[in-house]
């Protein structure tokens, strides 16, 4: 593994999942495979689970960690290429990434898209530049379409719970919020599911809030959310902008929170997010207080989703 930006760095899933699986019981193991390394944690915007579970990893592989908020530390920095920078971009990308290459041995980096201009939000924009740039291993702590750290976590997590005997069915959910979201968490979830190939997969939302089909495509989609749920055995709530009219807040409707209501429909689903949630806007209290949520089994699979990437990736550098 060169890089970790989306699934498709990802040979076998499976595999990827069962080491992360194995350095829970054993966090130490590895200990010498980063020993001498550096890593930088590039944060753009706020983090908690990412940024504590990242370090966790990192230091449970015997590497140094270092920690730089570059919206509240650097120099604001230009992208793109031929700029004029005579406005109040201080250092472009060009000149900033190869000096962090020099520093590090890998670079983590974390940072939320615009929700105002879609092409350079899925074209990856910051993060194509850095990884042109800066010549060494560069891992996503999240992007501006994806979080794909979050979705081997769920993986993980799924992997650990559903009956082997029979193909569980997951239900992606759209909920509602106070502001415009990302589609990260939703892009990325659906990306890896469908990948993983070994569930019944569907996607409910209100009509417009389609994501992009090269993220969804081999799901099913369902704009009735009471059919969407009917049997489900894992259901994954979260909120998301709209895709096509792009980061606009197009239905809030209270109704989409999932309440114990919801549940009856279900095989007494297992209920996911990634954290944060605003209670009782996308979850309701008895929903995220009973025994069906797991969603701190999905942060706490954080480290050893990240672990086990940051691994893959010293493997490699050392062949």
């Amino acid at each position: 593994m060169n890089q970790f930006i989306s699934v498709n760095d990802v040979q076998d899933i499976d595999a990827l999942v069962q080491k992360a699986i194995g350095y829970r019981s054993a966090p130490f193991k590895d200990r010498l495979l980063g020993a001498d390394k550096r890593v930088g944690l590039l944060f753009l915007n706020p983090s908690m689970r990412t940024r504590l579970s990242t370090d966790i990893a990192i230091r449970n592989l015997g590497m140094e960690g270092i920690l730089f908020n570059m919206d509240k530390e650097g120099w604001r920095l230009e992208f793109e290429e031929g700029a004029v920078m005579s406005g109040d971009t201080v250092e472009h990308i060009k000149d900033a990434a190869p000096i962090l290459g020099n520093y590090f041995d890998i670079l983590c980096i974390r940072t939320f898209p615009s929700l105002i201009n879609k092409e350079d939000d899925y074209n990856e924009l910051l993060l194509s530049q850095l990884i042109k740039y800066c010549g060494i291993p560069v891992v996503s702590l999240e992007s501006a379409t994806l979080h794909p750290l979050q979705s081997l976590a769920d993986v993980i997590s799924i992997t650990e719970l559903y009956d082997k005997t029979r193909r569980p069915k997951i239900v992606l959910t759209w909920a509602p919020h106070i502001k415009p979201i990302p589609q990260c968490v939703a892009n990325s979830f659906s990306q890896w599911i469908n990948r993983w190939g070994k569930a019944d997969f569907v996607i409910t939302h209100p009509e417009d809030y389609e994501l992009d089909e090269k993220f969804t495509k081999g799901a099913q989609i369902e704009h009735d959310q009471y059919k969407a749920l009917e049997g489900a055995d894992f259901v994954y709530v979260k909120n998301w902008s709209s895709y096509s009219d792009y980061g606009k807040v197009l239905n809030n409707d209270s109704n989409w929170m999932l309440t114990q209501k919801h549940l009856t429909y279900t095989n007494n689903a297992k209920v996911m997010h990634c954290l944060p949630v605003r209670r009782n806007v996308e979850l309701s209290d008895e929903v995220l207080d009973s025994p069906n949520s797991i969603v701190s089994i999905q942060a706490a699979n954080r480290v050893w989703a990240a672990q086990a990437v940051l691994a893959e990736i010293l493997t490699t550098q050392s062949n």
